[in-house]
């Protein structure tokens, strides 16, 4: 979908993590990333920490690379 770093796709990815951890990933389509930062995200608002995986999500939404074969 994306062309790499700094590609509309990031930037959409980055805003929809920004609303919900996770879902960037998802629109990327990597299932298993976006589970595991909305699953990590909900448990550790439970203790106020929620704010590190949601700043995480959107980070690694922007930032991230298609490998060669993707």
């Amino acid at each position: 979908m994306s062309a790499g770093q700094g590609s509309a796709g990031n930037v959409i990815a980055a805003l929809c993590s920004f609303f919900v951890p996770g879902l960037g990933q998802l629109v990327q389509g990597r299932l298993l990333m976006a589970f595991v930062q909305f699953v990590l995200a909900a448990l550790l608002w439970l203790i106020l920490m929620g704010w590190l995986v949601h700043l995480w999500s959107i980070l690694d939404a922007a930032l991230f690379k298609p490998q060669a074969g993707e």
